[in-house]
């Protein structure tokens, strides 16, 4: 019964996503008037869509038009009104719970007027960057700030074991870590130079995140795939990986430890490789920066 119960939403979302016209640039794919090519991967549970001032939770990938990732993520953000035609926030609109699909959308337009810097290198200004989208969850503002306060409450009784864990660690390593407001513990490995990194620069980096135990769960260098994104903009890193290179300089190399609630939190990881409520070690190297163009 439950599924017959679903079918007529599963054929209104169809209808939905069929009413604009076929991709003559992405075979099966559809398009929309504002330039937005599109296909559905896999329908949610109901036809409910995500609203500007909702808080959304994607886990969100960024492709190259050659299919080279260059970002991927789970984030969590306040959605917007469009700033413009065929903005990345229609392509959020367009999704309920539960729904994933692939857009493509202009590369010139993302960079210069949503995230406002330049186009990166391997970039061409015609070029279309591909967004792969799964719709995870959204809530009402009202919702999410209830949901948050209930968090905040109960991390306050978790935090004092996880500071345990955290004094431990520091005191094993034998390093003069300092320490920021927000629990931030970091020790710089080689100086840096000229100005420090400021928002709406352009940056590469190299970073290796790994666990308490020494295990990497991550790393650009094994990889050999340098990190490049605007610093200071939603969807880039994690919030304690913010923190840290905005205290960086041009060249540096650091060590940082960051305690969960500005790691992955309550969520853990997108890729499920890094647990709920784990703190985490990153070593962060700032390859180049180019400032932003005033």
């Amino acid at each position: 019964m439950r599924h017959l119960k679903l079918f007529p939403i599963a054929i209104t979302i169809i209808l939905l996503w069929s009413c604009n016209n076929e991709s003559q640039v992405f075979p099966g794919f559809s398009v929309t008037k504002t330039n937005i090519h599109y296909r559905l991967i896999k329908l949610g549970e109901n036809d409910i869509k995500a609203e500007p001032t909702n808080y959304v939770t994607v886990d969100i990938a960024y492709r190259t038009p050659g299919d080279s990732l260059f970002f991927h993520g789970l984030r969590t953000f306040q959605l917007t009104e469009p700033q413009f035609p065929g903005s990345v926030d229609e392509c959020f609109a367009m999704l309920a719970k539960g729904d994933s699909a692939t857009f493509y959308i202009s590369a010139h337009d993302f960079f210069t007027n949503t995230i406002e810097t330049n186009l990166p290198r391997f970039l061409n200004a015609d070029d279309f960057l591909r967004v792969d989208i799964l719709m995870i969850d959204f809530l009402s503002e009202q919702k999410y700030q209830q949901e948050k306060e209930v968090f905040l409450n109960w991390i306050e009784d978790f935090g004092d074991y996880e500071q345990v864990l955290l004094r431990q660690y520091v005191e094993e390593q034998n390093l003069d870590f300092e320490s920021t407001q927000t629990g931030l513990h970091y020790i710089p490995i080689n100086k840096g130079y000229g100005k420090k990194i400021q928002e709406g620069d352009t940056l590469t980096v190299h970073y290796e995140g790994r666990f308490f135990n020494g295990k990497f769960f991550d790393s650009t260098r094994k990889r050999d795939e340098p990190f490049q994104f605007v610093y200071g903009q939603k969807w880039q890193v994690i919030p304690g990986l913010e923190e840290a290179i905005g205290m960086m300089y041009p060249g540096e190399k650091s060590l940082f430890i960051l305690p969960s609630y500005i790691a992955f939190g309550q969520g853990g990881s997108s890729t499920g490789i890094v647990p709920a409520f784990t703190p985490v070690v990153f070593e962060v190297e700032v390859i180049e920066v180019k400032p932003k163009v005033q």
